[in-house]
């Protein structure tokens, strides 16, 4: 019987301690999740080179479709020279409102960004050996990934593992190492890093 007992103990000893719930050791820790980090979502705020759809209710004669000029301005009917940049669509709206009830009773503006650029200092700028560098409008929880699509990926002389992106911390710039052959070419998914507004991306040639 004493057998049998202690073959019993030694049983449940061996189970407990395979499943992590023996006291001659704690049970084995799993690594913890990685969770990502919240989206600080922000309005749009206006840039030069956006294409804007100005809408006046129940006044279609002056509702109009209009650039976003480089001196930052915009024109429309009845209104001339309206600072464009730099205000979200509702913040032109409640302006442009304020000089059209110079001519119409309680005038109603919907302001619609059709085309996106952005101002300059949340464009996200690529350079170098992309297929087709250029600046892109910056976008909530836009990854480095993401820009490489946008610029239809590498060249064939691009050194991608070299790649660099300069960004602005504070009063100072840091560089921060891209590898974007390990992203492309072989799937690296830790490779992928979330992009910042005013991020340059600098991808220099391989000389060998």
């Amino acid at each position: 019987m004493q057998n049998i007992l202690a073959h019993v103990g030694l049983y449940l000893i061996f189970t407990f301690s395979v499943l992590g719930l023996g006291c001659a050791g704690s049970p084995e820790q799993l690594p913890p999740a990685i969770s990502a980090a919240p989206s600080t979502a922000t309005d749009y705020i206006i840039g030069p080179g956006d294409k804007l759809k100005i809408f006046v209710w129940r006044n279609s004669e002056v509702s109009a479709e209009v650039p976003v000029r480089p001196d930052g301005k915009i024109t429309t009917p009845l209104v001339e020279d309206m600072q464009a940049v730099g205000k979200t669509s509702t913040e032109l709206a409640r302006d442009l409102e304020d000089e059209l009830v110079k001519y119409l009773k309680n005038p109603i503006v919907t302001v619609t960004v059709t085309e996106f650029v952005g101002t300059f200092g949340e464009q996200i700028r690529v350079v170098g050996q992309a297929a087709e560098p250029k600046s892109l409008s910056y976008r909530d929880d836009i990854t480095l990934l993401d820009v490489m699509i946008e610029v239809g990926g590498l060249t064939e002389f691009a050194s991608g593992n070299n790649a660099k992106i300069i960004r602005r911390s504070g009063d100072k710039q840091i560089a921060l190492k891209a590898r974007l052959e390990d992203l492309l070419n072989k799937g690296d998914i830790s490779a992928n890093i979330a992009m910042q507004p005013g991020d340059t991306l600098i991808i220099p040639q391989s000389w060998f």
